[in-house]
């Protein structure tokens, strides 16, 4: 079932990215797998690579069956419209768009005199025009090819053996990267946990006339029990490759555990005091009535209250993701263990 398994994947490369994607793929591999159960009954014998290969080329080649199952399209038809997304794409977003960002936006701001609006203005024009005339060119060309038929002999030419082989898709965590991100997590611990005695170490030369209030002081042991759950969540993944659902499930703990910390900490900001504004950090004694320094200190509040923010929103969003990866690592096994006990039956 190999030669099977290899046509699928080749299927998945043109389907659109969708939450049916996954559903066509198993109704069509439950359909191939059932021509071959009822071939092999025909002829009493299991079928070889080539008899197999002869029931894939009767399907159709991995394109014109993406294009098949997806909707259907008028000024390019259904067995070009994958290809000619696929160029449209990587013309527009892998080329068009580095090439402005990385060689014409420069360039313009180099010869603007100083005016950097104009030329940002006129790099987003250009790009606007090299994207709409490269787009109407692809179209264009793809429904000439459309109208020539010029692809109508890829069917009797396509040889399932030729098929890429199979990738593994199965999300693992490699070596390297964990004993890095466990590296890392070790140090910053150690870091963590030395800042109290030397608050050089996160204030730099600002600990000379800043401190803590003791708003932070309360939650720096639930910092510190977070991060130390990071480096056991490295370790375990570093011990257990197999379990290829801890990292996912473990960063989505993680992330909702620092977002409940964020929600306290805002909520602790919000409340405090209207004489105490955003009171993280304060003056230190003997500071605590220059003007200059309130400034920075005022500075560095509402920096701290406006990055926590964002700290929260974008965890939100995360943790959103990483939720529906996890779902979808769970539901991905049920479905192969589903198709290892039909396979079993069989």
């Amino acid at each position: 079932m190999e030669l099977v398994d290899r046509y699928l994947q080749a299927v998945r490369f043109w389907l659109p990215k969708n939450r049916r994607q996954d559903d066509l793929l198993a109704e069509l591999g439950e359909d191939l797998r059932s021509q071959i159960d009822a071939k092999e009954e025909e002829l009493g014998h299991p079928l070889d690579q080539a008899e197999v290969s002869e029931i894939l080329k009767r399907c159709g080649s991995p394109m014109v069956v993406a294009s098949r199952m997806g909707p259907q399209r008028h000024l390019i038809g259904p067995t070009l419209f994958p290809i000619y997304l696929f160029v449209l794409k990587m013309v527009l977003l892998w080329i068009l768009v580095p090439v402005f960002i990385f060689i014409v936006g420069p360039v313009n701001l180099a010869n603007a005199n100083g005016n950097w609006p104009a030329a940002i203005l006129n790099t987003m024009g250009g790009l606007w025009s090299g994207a709409f005339t490269a787009a109407a060119t692809i179209t264009l060309a793809f429904a000439i090819l459309e109208s020539s038929k010029a692809l109508a002999q890829h069917e009797c030419k396509w040889d399932p053996a030729k098929l890429p082989p199979l990738e593994n898709t199965e999300r693992k965590t490699s070596l390297v990267q964990t004993v890095c991100e466990l590296g890392f997590q070790v140090f910053a611990l150690v870091w963590l946990l030395l800042i109290p005695q030397h608050p050089f170490m996160i204030l730099g030369p600002a600990a000379g006339f800043l401190k803590a209030t003791p708003l932070v002081h309360a939650f720096y042991l639930p910092i510190v029990l977070l991060w130390m759950f990071s480096v056991a969540r490295s370790a375990s993944i570093l011990a257990k490759p197999e379990w290829t659902w801890l990292p996912l499930a473990g960063q989505l703990f993680q992330s909702i555990a620092t977002l409940t910390i964020l929600n306290f900490f805002l909520h602790a900001v919000t409340q405090s005091p209207k004489t105490e504004m955003f009171p993280v950090v304060v003056l230190a004694d003997s500071v605590r009535d220059s003007v200059h320094y309130i400034k920075i200190a005022a500075v560095v509040n509402v920096s701290i209250l406006i990055s926590s923010v964002g700290a929260w929103i974008g965890l939100s969003i995360a943790t959103i993701i990483q939720t529906w990866q996890l779902l979808r690592h769970i539901r991905k096994n049920r479905s192969i263990s589903h198709q290892a006990i039909s396979a079993q039956a069989r």
